[in-house]
């Protein structure tokens, strides 16, 4: 393509498929598409780096598409449509986001798509793949559970595709891509993608692919010049109150923040933080691997939706989340390996947008942090931040968490003198009203007194008891009574 500004119309891609991306909107390609897909339709191997959110599904899937296209076959018969194309992504999210994408790109077309991965009823993947299915995405476990079940052949595999390929060695499923990529035809296509590229995925590249054309459309293991990225000095013991801070006040107007993603190292941090900022009125939710399948689409989709106003995640949602505009991702902790920095803050800034990454920073974290900044080629200035006082909370919010506590005390003290009970009034503090302490006493209608002489007899029973109760000493002599 040799136009000045070039239009995904100016690409020799099928009518069917161009009207499908017309419908969605495509009209400028990035510059990671303008480079690979060229590339991908003269049938050539692509080692391409490009930061994520810069548009590498569509640089990789549209000239896939095209290239099988002319074997699609409207026949019901499940030969007919053997898997061509395979797409292994490292996480559930990542493959069912490509999916989608895929999905419409290849709606107008006879052209079968689908996905399978972990976490889910096997079954109906089973036989999904059984109908056939031209263009399959997965994660590699479940992929090779599927052959393990003989519910798919990867015979006929033309174009085969790592999607976030250092992501996978990083989660160990190097073994399982080994076997995956023996089980192919010699003869395809080789397609790796990822926005960083370690000494361990040049050694795989050279393994992998044949004489492939390198595609890097930004520096090696940057970040997008549209994120502005700022790191704060905090004391461990005051992240979650500075978190916390920071999103009922970072906001348009000194207003609650809206959509952001906070990333965390541990699953139980995930679990604990995301419950902390609900209990003070924050709409959070958590993502981690404990949770299902069901469970994480669900938090995800309240994410997208904005039901959920802040998203707490480990690394299992630093791949495959895609938000449109997505304005702000917060590091809670400093991600233990700097090549997951680039790919956290990679879920803003996406596509040209503009975005921020903030970062916390404790004193025990400043190795992690210089392996950031060496990766990336940058030099932080580190700004010192502590939780805000009452004053400047006031100052903020137009008042304190005290003020709103009085005024709900003479909400209740209001309503309790007109005969209501405390619980009626909404969001009212537990330590306000106390049944046993607070309650007005009562005097019974009956006397519940015991007649003396009752209260004697029973006096008698119990001194009689204990002088019929004599010692054990059974366990003193080795378990034998007195003779």
């Amino acid at each position: 393509m040799t136009n000045e500004h070039p239009k995904f119309q100016n690409f020799p891609l099928d009518s069917r498929i161009q009207a499908a991306i017309a419908e969605m909107g495509y009209v400028t390609p990035t510059p990671i598409q303008v480079q690979a897909i060229p590339v991908v339709l003269a049938g050539r191997d692509v080692m391409g780096a490009a930061q994520t959110g810069t548009g590498k599904t569509a640089g990789y899937g549209l000239p896939s598409l095209q290239r099988i296209l002319p074997k699609a076959n409207p026949s019901m018969s499940p030969a007919r449509h053997p898997v061509r194309v395979l797409i292994l992504a490292p996480t559930r999210e990542l493959a069912d986001q490509v999916n989608e994408n895929l999905v419409r790109y290849a709606a107008k077309t006879p052209l079968r798509v689908g996905v399978v991965y972990g976490g889910v009823d096997i079954k109906p993947q089973s036989e999904m793949l059984r109908k056939g299915v031209e263009v399959l995405t997965a994660t590699p476990g479940r992929l090779l559970d599927h052959v393990e079940g003989r519910s798919v052949n990867l015979s006929q595999v033309e174009i085969v595709i790592l999607d976030e390929a250092d992501r996978m060695l990083d989660m160990g499923f190097l073994p399982d891509i080994s076997r995956i990529l023996n089980l192919l035809p010699a003869k395809r296509q080789n397609l790796m993608f990822s926005a960083t590229f370690s000494p361990e995925i040049k050694k795989l590249a050279g393994n992998f692919l044949s004489s492939p054309v390198l595609i890097e459309v930004a520096r090696e293991n940057s970040t997008a010049e549209t994120v502005q990225q700022v790191v704060y000095q905090v004391h461990d013991s005051e992240k979650t109150d500075v978190l916390i801070d920071m999103l009922k006040t970072g906001g348009p107007d000194n207003g609650p923040m809206k959509q952001v993603l906070v990333f965390v190292n541990a699953k139980i941090t995930c679990r604990r933080l995301a419950g902390t900022l609900q209990r003070v009125g924050i709409k959070a939710d958590a993502i981690h691997g404990d949770k299902s399948q069901d469970e994480r689409t669900a938090a995800l989709q309240a994410f997208k939706d904005g039901t959920c106003e802040v998203l707490v995640a480990t690394d299992v949602a630093a791949r495959g989340l895609d938000i449109a505009e997505l304005p702000t991702v917060i590091n809670f902790d400093v991600p233990f390996s700097a090549e997951d920095y680039v790919h956290r803050i990679g879920r803003t800034g996406r596509a040209g947008a503009k975005g921020l990454a903030v970062m916390f920073a404790t004193g025990g974290d400043s190795r992690l942090v210089e392996a950031i900044e060496k990766l990336t080629r940058q030099k932080f200035n580190m700004q010192p931040l502590s939780p805000m006082s009452r004053e400047e909370r006031r100052a903020r919010r137009g008042r304190s968490e005290s003020e709103s506590q009085d005024r709900r005390r003479t909400q209740w003290r209001d309503e309790d003198r007109q005969g209501r009970r405390p619980i009626d009034v909404p969001n009212a503090p537990k330590s306000v009203y106390d049944p046993i302490f607070d309650a007005p006493y009562e005097e019974s209608e009956a006397p519940q007194t015991a007649p003396v002489e009752a209260v004697q007899r029973a006096a008698d029973d119990r001194s009689g008891q204990r002088q019929k109760k004599k010692p054990r000493v059974s366990v003193l002599l080795g378990g034998f009574g007195r003779r």
